[in-house]
């Protein structure tokens, strides 16, 4: 079991530049140490045969291939808006007025 000293956490926390109270280095310094000792044990577990990964299940990208298709004209997108001004979208005024 690694020991982690609680001059050792006051080291780490003055890098972080994180200010923890004296009960606070004593709490943090022994649960680091099961922190370590969980990365010990599964440095142990890793062998050459087994792949690093990142994640517990194999992730394959799902997005779509990136075509480009056309679009609507202007024309096709204005046809369904309830008013228009030239080749535009016309819209209630909002920022200006009073109510």
């Amino acid at each position: 079991m690694p020991e982690i000293t609680r001059a050792e956490v006051a080291h780490l926390a003055d890098l972080a530049r994180i200010e923890l109270s004296d009960a606070e280095l004593d709490h943090l310094a022994p649960q680091l140490a099961v922190i370590l000792d969980s990365v010990a044990a599964i440095s142990d577990v890793a062998a050459e045969d087994v792949p690093p990964t990142s994640h517990a299940l194999p992730l394959t990208n799902v997005f779509r291939a990136d075509v480009v298709v056309p679009g609507l004209t202007a024309e096709q997108a204005l046809a369904g808006a309830p008013e228009v001004e030239g080749q535009r979208f016309s819209v209630p005024r909002i920022l200006g007025e009073e109510a």
